[in-house]
C-alpha cells in the first residue's frame, strides 16, 4: 500500500478508485495541504481521519453508508462529498456506442455535464485518452493540481470519468494527462466541451444544462421545403466579428448581432445567413477555419445560450442558418487535440497522412472509429442541439484525395494503390446518412473543388450524400472573364458559357465567398475593369448574371456595398459607403435581385434540371452578348440578356418562346442603381418573326455593361 499511496501523492497512479474512497471499512482520501480531515457519516458523528504522513493521505474507519468530508484548510473549512465514493457513471451502452463510433449524442454525454448523482449536485467529467497512464481534471476548484482529482479508466474503452460533487456551471477546467511515455503533457482543453473561455485563454467551461426554450417549431416543420432544390436559396455569408462592431471597436455579442444583422438580411431578401466557423478556435486570424472546440460556440461572441437565441431569432424571421464546419484538419496548439494522450490519437502518426503543409495543421484519422464518431457527433450537435439548418463542409477536396497538395513520394496510397482517401469517403457517407436520418430538412453543402462524381447524389445511389456542392469552377471561370478588359472578352467568351456544360451534374451553389476578397486578391469591385463607372456597371451586370444562372446563390458580406478594398477581419464593414448613391445603388440592386429571384419561379424552381435552361444567344463572342431562357415548372419563361461591353446595342433581335408583351423586370443599368438609364422603357412587344430557333422575337436595346431580365 505504501507504494500505491506514494503513486497517488506523486500523481502517478492510474487507478485511484483502487486506493481512495471506502475499502474494507476504511475511508481514504488525499488532501495535500489540509490541516485536518473528518468524515461525517449521514446521521452520525464526525470521524477524525488520521494523516498517514506529511504527503496529505488521510485514513480512518467510517461506518457504512453515505458520508461527507469536512476538510480544514489554512483559509477555512470545506465540506463536500468524496468523489471516490461514487460508482460507475457512464452506462455500458454509452461506452459500447462510443467504441463503435455510433454514439451520436457525445455532446450531451461526454465532456463536463452538470448533474446530480445519487441526489448530490456536481459535474461529471468524461474524456477519451486510451493511451494515457493517468488523467486528472483540474481547475480553480483544486488549484489546478493534477494529483487531487485523478479519474477512473473504464477498461479497454479508453474513457476516463469522474464525478466532482458540488461543482457548478461556470467552472473553468482542463485535463492533466500523464502521457503514454510517462511525462505530464501540457494541460488539455476538453475536446467535447460545450463552452470555452475567451481567447487567449484556453480553459473549458462547465455550462448550464437547462435546454433553450425554442420558439421555432413552425420553421423546423417547413424548412425542408424552404431548402429543397426547387426553392429559392440566397445565402448571405457573414464573419460575425467584422460585419458589425460595438462603439469600442470590439466584436458585438450574439444578441447585438441579431438585433442588427437579422433585420438587414431580411430586408435585403436573403433566405439564409451562413456564418464562417463559430466553433471555438485559438487564433482569430484563421476566421474559425482552424477550430479546436467542435462542440462549443466561440466565446468571442458570447455564451452558448446567446447563440441559441440568435438561431431562434433568425428562424422567427424566416431566415435559415448555415454554419461552416471543418472536419478536415485541426491546429497543433498544445492545449488541443494534437498528441492528446501522448500519442497520435485524433491525427495520423505519419506526416504523409497526418499533416497539411498548406495550413500547418493536422489531419483527422478518418480510419479510426472513435474519431469518425467524434466528428459525426459534432455535426449532429450543431444541427440538433442548436437547431442549425445546414452545414457547409470546408475543404472536402483535401479529404477526398491522399495526394492533395502533395508531390510524388510525399503521400501514402490507399490499399488499392490509388489516390482516393477511402476512409474519408466512408466517413463522409456515414456523416451525410446520419444527418439525413436524424435531421429531416437540414442540408449538407460541400466545398469541393474537383470533378469528384456524385457529390450531391444520395449515398443510396452511389454518391457522397451532400445536398449541395459549391460550384468553384463557375466562380473561377466567370470571375476570370470579368477581370478581362471588355475589348478582350470576345476571346474568353467560353468562360461564361462553359459552366452550363456541367451545370446540372450536381445541385450547385454559386459562391462569391470570402475566399475571393482576401490574401491580396482585393475586393470584387476591384477585380472589375475600366473607370469608376465601368467598374460598378461590370459588378452590377455580373451579380445579375449570377442571380439568373442555374444554381443557388451565396454572396459574402460587403460585396453588396461595392466595397472598394479587401475585407479586413479586424474592422467592421465600411457602412459609411452607403452615404454615396453609387454604392447604395449596388446594394439596392442586390435587394431587387433577391426579390426577383424569389418572385419568379423560372429563376429557381428548376435550378438542377436541364429543362429549366436554354441558350438563346450563346455564341455572340464578337459582341460579348449572352441571352438565355429560364423555365419554371409550369413552363413560364424568363429571358436574361447580358451585354458585357460598354457599347449600347440598338435593335438587337433575340428569339423568345412566346409572343405578346414582355416586361423588363430588372435592368442593372437603371438610373437608381447608378447606371446610365439606357433600356426598353419598361417592356417591349414580341414580333411574329422567329429567331434563334424560337417562334417569336424581341427587338431590344441592350444597355452598356448590363444585364436585363424580362418576363411575358
Amino acid at each position: 500500500m505504501n507504494d500505491a499511496l506514494l503513486a497517488i501523492a506523486e500523481g502517478r497512479h492510474g487507478d485511484p478508485f483502487a486506493v481512495l474512497g471506502r475499502h474494507d471499512g476504511l475511508v481514504r482520501t488525499f488532501q495535500p495541504g489540509a490541516l485536518a480531515v473528518e468524515a461525517v457519516p449521514a446521521g452520525g458523528s464526525p470521524v477524525m481521519l488520521r494523516a498517514l504522513d506529511e504527503r496529505g493521505v488521510f485514513e480512518g474507519e467510517v461506518p457504512e453508508g453515505r458520508y461527507t468530508l469536512r476538510i480544514t484548510w489554512l483559509g477555512g473549512v470545506q465540506e463536500t462529498e468524496d468523489p471516490y465514493s461514487f460508482g460507475l457513471l457512464l452506462g455500458d451502452m454509452d461506452i459500447y456506442l462510443f467504441g463503435e463510433g455510433r454514439h451520436h449524442e457525445l455532446g450531451q454525454v461526454f465532456g463536463a455535464r452538470a448533474m446530480s448523482v445519487d441526489g448530490i449536485p456536481g459535474v461529471r467529467f468524461a474524456v477519451w485518452a486510451p493511451n494515457a497512464r493517468r488523467v486528472s481534471v483540474v481547475g480553480g476548484f483544486n488549484s489546478w493540481d493534477g494529483r487531487r482529482h485523478p479519474m477512473r479508466l473504464r477498461g479497454a474503452s479508453g474513457i476516463w470519468e469522474l464525478f466532482v460533487p458540488r461543482l457548478a456551471p461556470g467552472e473553468h477546467y482542463k485535463y492533466e494527462i500523464l502521457g503514454a511515455q510517462g511525462g505530464v503533457l501540457p494541460l488539455k482543453a476538453d475536446p467535447m466541451a460545450a463552452a470555452a473561455e475567451l481567447a487567449p485563454g484556453t480553459a473549458s467551461i462547465v455550462t448550464n444544462p437547462a435546454p433553450h426554450p425554442w420558439r421555432d417549431a413552425g420553421w423546423m416543420e417547413r424548412r425542408g421545403a424552404a431548402q429543397a432544390v426547387s426553392a429559392p436559396i440566397s445565402i448571405y455569408e457573414v464573419h460575425p466579428g467584422s460585419w458589425w462592431r460595438a462603439e469600442d471597436g470590439h466584436a458585438g455579442d450574439w444578441d447585438g448581432l441579431a438585433s442588427r444583422l437579422i433585420p438587414y438580411v431580411q430586408g435585403m431578401g436573403f433566405t439564409h445567413v451562413e456564418l464562417l466557423p463559430i466553433m471555438e478556435h485559438p487564433f482569430g486570424g484563421s476566421w474559425g477555419y482552424q477550430p479546436l472546440g467542435l462542440f462549443a460556440p466561440t466565446a468571442r461572441f458570447g455564451t452558448p445560450e446567446g447563440f441559441s437565441r440568435f438561431v431562434d431569432t433568425c428562424h422567427e424571421a424566416g431566415i435559415g442558418v448555415i454554419l461552416d464546419w471543418v472536419p478536415a484538419h485541426f491546429p497543433s496548439d498544445p492545449h488541443g487535440l494534437a498528441q492528446f494522450d501522448g500519442t497520435a490519437l485524433y491525427e495520423h502518426a505519419d506526416p504523409r497522412e497526418g499533416f497539411h503543409r498548406d495550413w500547418n495543421t493536422l489531419i483527422y484519422n478518418f480510419g479510426r472509429t472513435e474519431v469518425r464518431g467524434f466528428l459525426v457527433a459534432s455535426a449532429l450537435h450543431w444541427l440538433e442541439h442548436y437547431h442549425v439548418d445546414g452545414l457547409r463542409v470546408d475543404a472536402v477536396a483535401s479529404m477526398l484525395y491522399r495526394d492533395y497538395s502533395r508531390n510524388h513520394g510525399e503521400w501514402v496510397p490507399n490499399v488499392f494503390g490509388g489516390r482516393e482517401n477511402l476512409e474519408a469517403v466512408a466517413f463522409i457517407k456515414e456523416l451525410n446518412e446520419a444527418v439525413r436520418q436524424r435531421c429531416p430538412g437540414a442540408v449538407m453543402i460541400a466545398e469541393e473543388s474537383t470533378a469528384w462524381p456524385g457529390v450531391s447524389k444520395p449515398v443510396s445511389e452511389g454518391g457522397l450524400g451532400f445536398h449541395y456542392k459549391w460550384n468553384m469552377g463557375w466562380m473561377h471561370d466567370s470571375l476570370h472573364y470579368m477581370e478581362e478588359d471588355p475589348v478582350n472578352r470576345r476571346w474568353h467568351h467560353g468562360e461564361m458559357t462553359f459552366g452550363l456544360v456541367y451545370a446540372f451534374s450536381e445541385n450547385f451553389v454559386l459562391p462569391l465567398s470570402h475566399d475571393e476578397v482576401v490574401h491580396g486578391k482585393g475586393s470584387l469591385l476591384g477585380k472589375m475593369r475600366g473607370d469608376d463607372w465601368q467598374k460598378r456597371a461590370n459588378l452590377r451586370a455580373y451579380l445579375a448574371f449570377m442571380w439568373t444562372h442555374p444554381g443557388k446563390k451565396l454572396l459574402f458580406m460587403g460585396i453588396e456595398l461595392a466595397q472598394p478594398t479587401e475585407w479586413n477581419h479586424d474592422a467592421q464593414l465600411p457602412w459609411h459607403l452607403l452615404d454615396d448613391p453609387r454604392h447604395r445603388g449596388v446594394q439596392e440592386l442586390v435587394r431587387d435581385l433577391n426579390r426577383t429571384y424569389r418572385g419568379l419561379p423560372a429563376l429557381h424552381q428548376r435550378d438542377a434540371e436541364p429543362e429549366g435552361f436554354a441558350w438563346v444567344v450563346g455564341d455572340d463572342a464578337a459582341n460579348s452578348v449572352f441571352a438565355f431562357v429560364r423555365m419554371g415548372a409550369d413552363g413560364s419563361p424568363a429571358l436574361v440578356v447580358c451585354n458585357m461591353t460598354p457599347v449600347p446595342r440598338e435593335g438587337y433581335r433575340i428569339g423568345v418562346p412566346r409572343g405578346g408583351r414582355w416586361r423588363e423586370i430588372l435592368n442593372t443599368d437603371a438610373n437608381h442603381y447608378g447606371g446610365s438609364g439606357v433600356g426598353n422603357f419598361g417592356g417591349v412587344d414580341a414580333v411574329g418573326e422567329g429567331s434563334h430557333g424560337q417562334p417569336a422575337s424581341l427587338i431590344l436595346t441592350l444597355p452598356p455593361l448590363a444585364t436585363l431580365i424580362l418576363s411575358p
